[in-house]
């Protein structure tokens, strides 16, 4: 799996998720989903809208 998945996921829900929702989505663990979002975040590929939610910038 790749933060490319990752986003795509989060761009195909269409509202923001938390990192447990898009494993559940992809069929991965949390922790994984995590790692991914760290680094897209700090890519500016994704945005925290609110505590503990993502979405795609």
């Amino acid at each position: 799996m790749s933060a490319k998945k990752v986003l795509e996921a989060f761009k195909n829900a269409g509202k923001p998720m938390k990192p447990g929702d898009i494993a559940q989505v992809l069929g991965m663990d949390s922790k994984e989903v995590s790692k991914y979002i760290k680094e897209l975040k700090e890519n500016g590929e994704l945005i925290s809208p609110k505590r503990c939610f993502y979405s795609p910038k």
